[in-house]
């Protein structure tokens, strides 16, 4: 199937998180006007029967794994077998996948194609825009994970619910650009329901350098070490992926909690700028952390489990089983994506079975890793102080 790229994801969604906000007569359907217009779809979507469960031997496997994905952006665009985020919640029963994340992107507004096809920031932000656009995305996500009935998680206690439980979603931002070189946004975040927080995505910014662009600082910048230890302090899962390895050895250093990097893989002589090395993924493997393995093949269409499965063992050559997990970009990653729909999990859990891994290491690698972190990241905050647990709305917080 032809695939939209994961810029066009970006473009639906700021479409849709923008649409009206400044003339309510444009053609662009107002904020209230988009939520009527998909709440009974949605709604109706979420109440269509799920599909019959999968058979074989791996589903008792799969019924006692917390399944999880670490980062992901389901139902932004048509480029799978299902659109909605509705759709991918079905396709995850199916599977028996039990969290996704649900990642805004904080620098879309200024990302775009550069003339060698790969995406780059094109232009600087004016004030307060990265903020807002996040916080609108956000919005939206929220509302959607509300139409599809699945509730998110707030809490590290809330990933040891029974395996009848609903999917649930952890909500997340790619790229710490909404902080504006502000520490106290990552507070806000939290109280915004975010657990999860990437520092740098396609553009650098005022943490620190990408891997996909000549570096400017060098190294984790002083705000990004602040950032990091706020987000310690809160119990936000801090997130390395497209930072370079300057800047997640300066996280390795400065963190008190494991960290991810939630979607890369080891280099694979394709030369890809967002692959990393065995140094690289060791910094995470040192925190304790987790590397979400990445089911992207350059130049390649179509599943290829056995492809995803190298993918895999690459990373569990390189820091151990204890340190790989799942990442799958859903409808994020665009032409090479080899991994397209999460009805697909069973087949990813029976071939990494059959390439000799044990059973419980397969449910170490497709979800009880990801768990610990989580867990971890949470736990040690509630242990230490109370905290704020209600997800803020955001709508209000735009308008004044």
């Amino acid at each position: 199937m032809c695939r939209a790229s994961c810029f066009d994801s970006w473009t639906r969604l700021l479409a849709l998180a923008h649409a009206g906000e400044d003339d309510p007569s444009s053609e662009w359907l107002s904020r209230r006007g988009f939520l009527a217009a998909v709440a009974t779809p949605v709604l109706a979507a979420a109440c269509a029967r799920p599909l019959p469960p999968p058979p074989g031997p791996t589903r008792d496997l799969l019924e006692a794994t917390l399944s999880f994905d670490l980062h992901s952006h389901p139902g932004l665009f048509a480029s799978t077998a299902s659109d909605t985020l509705a759709g991918h919640r079905r396709s995850a029963e199916v599977g028996l996948v039990k969290v996704i994340s649900l990642t805004a992107t904080s620098d879309a507004p200024v990302i775009a194609r550069g003339a060698s096809g790969g995406l780059r920031a094109t232009r600087q932000p004016q004030p307060g825009e990265l903020y807002a656009s996040m916080w609108r995305q956000m919005d939206l996500l929220r509302t959607w994970s509300a139409g599809a009935g699945m509730p998110l998680v707030l809490r590290a206690e809330e990933l040891g619910v029974p395996a009848s439980a609903p999917v649930r979603g952890i909500l997340a931002v790619e790229g710490c650009d909404f902080l504006e070189g502000r520490v106290d946004r990552v507070q806000e975040a939290f109280d915004g329901g975010i657990r999860s927080l990437q520092l740098v995505h396609y553009r650098v910014n005022e943490l620190g350098d990408i891997q996909t662009e000549a570096p400017v600082h060098g190294r984790l910048t002083p705000f990004g070490r602040a950032a990091v230890r706020e987000m310690n302090r809160l119990g936000i899962v801090v997130d390395v992926a497209h930072a370079t390895l300057d800047v997640v050895r300066g996280v390795a250093e400065t963190t008190t909690q494991p960290i991810i990097l939630s979607h890369s893989n080891i280099q694979d002589g394709s030369g890809w700028a967002r692959f990393i090395t065995v140094e690289h993924a060791r910094l995470i493997a040192g925190t304790g952390g987790v590397i979400g393995a990445m089911p992207y093949i350059r130049g390649y269409r179509g599943d290829d489990i056995p492809g995803y499965v190298d993918h895999i063992s690459r990373l569990v050559d390189a820091v151990g089983v204890e340190h790989v997990g799942v990442g799958t970009d859903m409808d994020g990653i665009g032409p090479g994506a080899i991994f397209t729909s999460y009805d697909r999990w069973p087949s990813l859990a029976q071939g990494l079975l059959d390439r000799g891994y044990g059973r419980e290491e397969v449910a170490k690698m497709l979800g009880g890793n990801c768990r610990r972190v989580f867990e971890k990241v949470g736990g040690a905050v509630r242990a230490a102080r109370p905290r704020r647990e209600t997800a803020l709305p955001v709508s209000s917080r735009l308008r004044s």
